[in-house]
């Protein structure tokens, strides 16, 4: 395990109320939180986006350079492109562990065993809508995560369980599934929010259940989605309920509206509820932007911790206050090292001329600051944009004259 990610003191500004005891109460802070990215594979069901094998093997080197405890390489049957990829990762000697998604079936586990992977996640439906529609009965279940769990641990793998629609599935079966895994060699589970519809509270209720059901010595994941908009906080609630690992991908990218964003859970948890992680923050919006570009979308300019505006100013009132950042943000952009900035436009106010003039390193008599905030927002609202710097520049210079 590497070191857990410190941040210096006087960093976070997030409130007294933040330390009351019915928030913080339940976590176990003697164990790190560590975090197994799954960008490659489930990330890449996001519609549309395909990386290629030098994309994947990009991207899982920054993974590594965040802190990442688990990659989830691929799933090589899926393609040739999809197979050298596996392989490439493998064989980058990365310090990250390196895990292959599979099936519960035997074809799957044997392409990886034959480039190599050591570790591997197996997945099999365990709800009732999943197993109708894989044409399954609860005993064609047993019968096959049994099977490929030995034929993995038969040929040396570490096994995680993953039960697909975990939170969606009758308990009393879902015990079963658990202990049947467990029983055949898994060493390690996953409770699994397929479809993004567990509420925070349910999610802290099964994952102290399913601990009951498999004991102390085995790790539980939680894999969670965002269809609600909950993915963050559902991924604390697990962690409160003693989940030690939570699943997620870069930017929150995966299918419908995408997996819980393992950098956001992360901030979350260090800077609100004083859980040590295992990721380095400062690398987040590098390897957002590597992930973004290869994945070709966008990403919202306030998107938590990797949005490109997060520390940039427009508002006057905000600006007017834009030397004292613990008034403005609650956290500094250090922890995630941003820069801070200003822009210009008809929101603006006179902080933001004198601000913006200072960085240009222009001087301008103080009573021409009132005529050129407003030639900047004339010209901002008639365009409807931002001013930039080169038509900031003119407008002083026509007025310094």
């Amino acid at each position: 395990m590497r070191k857990s990610f410190s941040i210096a003191p006087g960093l976070i500004w997030t409130g007294d109320i933040n330390n009351r005891p019915e928030v913080q109460d339940g976590f176990d802070r003697s164990k790190t939180v560590r975090f197994y990215d799954t960008t490659l594979r489930d990330g890449e069901q996001a519609v549309g986006v395909v990386f290629s094998a030098d994309a994947k093997y990009e991207i899982a080197r920054q993974l590594d350079e965040l802190g990442i405890g688990r990659i989830e390489s691929g799933f090589p049957r899926v393609s040739e492109e999809d197979t050298e990829a596996v392989r490439r990762i493998l064989a980058a000697d990365l310090q990250s562990e390196i895990w292959g998604f599979s099936r519960a079936v035997k074809a799957d586990i044997d392409a990886h065993i034959a480039l190599g992977t050591k570790a591997v996640l197996i997945e099999i439906a365990a709800s009732e809508a999943k197993i109708k529609a894989y044409g399954f009965t609860r005993e064609t279940v047993i019968t096959r995560l049994t099977e490929a769990i030995r034929h993995a641990r038969a040929h040396g793998m570490r096994v995680n369980f993953f039960p697909v629609d975990s939170t969606r599935s009758d308990l009393e079966f879902l015990e079963r599934v658990y202990r049947a895994a467990i029983d055949a060699g898994a060493e390690e589970v996953s409770v699994v929010d397929t479809i993004g519809a567990c509420a925070p509270e349910a999610v802290e209720f099964l994952i102290r259940k399913v601990a009951e059901w498999v004991g102390p010595k085995v790790a539980i994941h939680w894999h969670g989605h965002n269809d609600f908009g909950l993915a963050t906080a559902a991924a604390i609630a697990a962690v409160r309920g003693g989940a030690t690992w939570i699943q997620g991908t870069i930017n929150g990218m995966g299918e419908r509206a995408g997996n819980a964003d393992i950098c956001e859970v992360a901030l979350a948890l260090k800077c609100l509820y004083n859980v040590p992680v295992e990721m380095d923050l400062a690398k987040a919006r590098r390897v957002s932007e590597t992930v973004r570009k290869a994945g070709g979308y966008t990403l919202d300019r306030w998107k938590p911790l990797v949005g490109e505006a997060l520390f940039v100013r427009e508002s006057g009132a905000v600006a007017a206050q834009f030397h004292m950042p613990d008034a403005i943000e609650p956290y500094s952009s250090e922890v995630v090292a941003a820069g801070r900035g200003i822009v210009l436009g008809k929101k603006s106010g006179l902080a933001n001329i004198e601000i913006k003039l200072k960085e240009l390193g222009l001087t301008l008599a103080e009573d021409k600051l009132p005529p050129l905030l407003a030639q900047v927002k004339t010209l901002s609202t008639r365009e409807h944009r931002l001013v930039t710097d080169d038509e900031f520049r003119k407008l002083a210079a026509s007025l310094a004259g």
